[in-house]
């Protein structure tokens, strides 16, 4: 039987492969702290919104959780435990032995993931199975009416592919001068909010056809303050700031202004009311609980050596594909020491925080 289309054919920029000091699994802190700053939530959501008996958990004791962008860990083991713990306290709660469940995880990121390393630091003394789902979340990747529980963090502010009128010179969307959607530049603005919206559909779509019904989605994002552009919180400056340092390579003669001038960050940061009245018209899931937080390592770590291992774990894949793999040390140490230099005046003009979000959706 062929295996349903998605018709997405989604780019692809890996995170920091390996466990060395410029991987990922060393350099996703900041990551982390959504999952830790959650876990109450998560614990709380599952206890009170999933419903065992509904989807024959009682019967069959087997319970299946997917975490969609899941990198290589840590951050994902320590969400998947949380959820787990949740679990079973919900079914001690209907005195039911929590040691007769067994447990399916579905670890699912793009095929260039590092799985080897993902799986060599699977936790030893686990109570589940687990298994590897490659593929883009924004299309179907598992059996309907498969899974119990999905989980995505710091995942859904990815683009399935960078809107085509920001790289084209002759739109009136081309975004030459920035690196991301600033908020400030309309028709920009509306070419991101398009591929946002697009990619959540599909990714809403495909949910609702593999979770069975009753089944929870728990979806941690950063989000914007309504009516705010992104250039106006630390993570938009800390993109003016790299943007910037690109430009100064590009008049050093290091990098082709033609390559910089293409470039652009694949992320969006949705506002708030948007991405809850996305959620709404899909019309697939109820929102049983949305909590807003504030991240709790925003102001705790504001210096160059905290945030460009961060970005280069996060984003050397996407700038190794765009610039080549000669120039990304280059790259990466311009900017390291021009915001040691400048952090504060690269910082300089906020006004508003990020609004990190946590919603708890339950399929229809």
């Amino acid at each position: 039987m062929a295996i349903e289309d998605t018709n997405t054919s989604p780019e692809s920029y890996p995170m920091v492969a390996g466990d060395g000091p410029q991987s990922y699994a060393k350099n996703s802190t900041f990551q982390k702290g959504f999952v830790e700053a959650t876990k109450g939530m998560v614990a709380a959501s599952i206890v009170e919104k999933l419903d065992l008996r509904s989807m024959g958990i009682d019967t069959s004791r087997t319970l299946q959780i997917a975490d969609l962008g899941c990198s290589v860990g840590p951050n994902t083991f320590i969400a998947v435990q949380n959820m787990i713990d949740a679990v079973e306290q919900n079914y001690q709660a209907e005195n039911q032995n929590p040691s007769t469940l067994e447990f399916q995880v579905l670890f699912n990121d793009h095929s260039n993931n590092d799985f080897n390393t993902l799986f060599k630091n699977l936790p030893p003394n686990r109570r589940y199975y687990a298994a590897g789902v490659p593929g883009s979340f924004h299309g179907r990747l598992f059996p309907k009416s498969s899974l119990h529980i999905v989980h995505v963090s710091s995942a859904l502010h990815w683009l399935s592919k960078v809107p085509i009128e920001v790289t084209d010179s002759n739109s009136s969307a081309w975004n030459k001068g920035n690196v991301y959607c600033t908020g400030f530049v309309e028709e920009v603005d509306k070419a991101y909010a398009a591929q946002f919206n697009s990619d959540m559909e599909s990714f809403l779509d495909a949910r609702a056809q593999e979770l069975v019904p009753g089944g929870l989605m728990l979806i941690l994002i950063a989000t914007l303050p309504d009516g705010i552009p992104l250039s106006k919180t630390i993570v938009g400056k800390h993109y003016d700031f790299l943007g910037s340092c690109l430009y100064e390579l590009a008049k050093m003669g290091l990098l082709s202004e033609e390559k910089v001038d293409s470039f652009n960050f694949p992320v969006f940061f949705p506002f708030v009311g948007e991405f809850e009245k996305l959620i709404r018209r899909n019309g697939n899931f109820s929102i049983e609980r949305m909590d807003m937080f504030t991240h709790p390592l925003i102001h705790k770590a504001q210096s160059a050596e905290y945030w460009v291992p961060l970005f280069r774990a996060s984003f050397e894949g996407l700038f190794l594909k765009h610039f080549g793999e000669q120039v990304v040390d280059q790259i990466f140490n311009h900017y390291s020491k021009k915001l040691e230099q400048n952090i504060s005046f690269a910082l300089n003009g906020i006004t508003h925080e990020e609004i990190e979000l946590f919603i708890v959706l339950k399929r229809n």
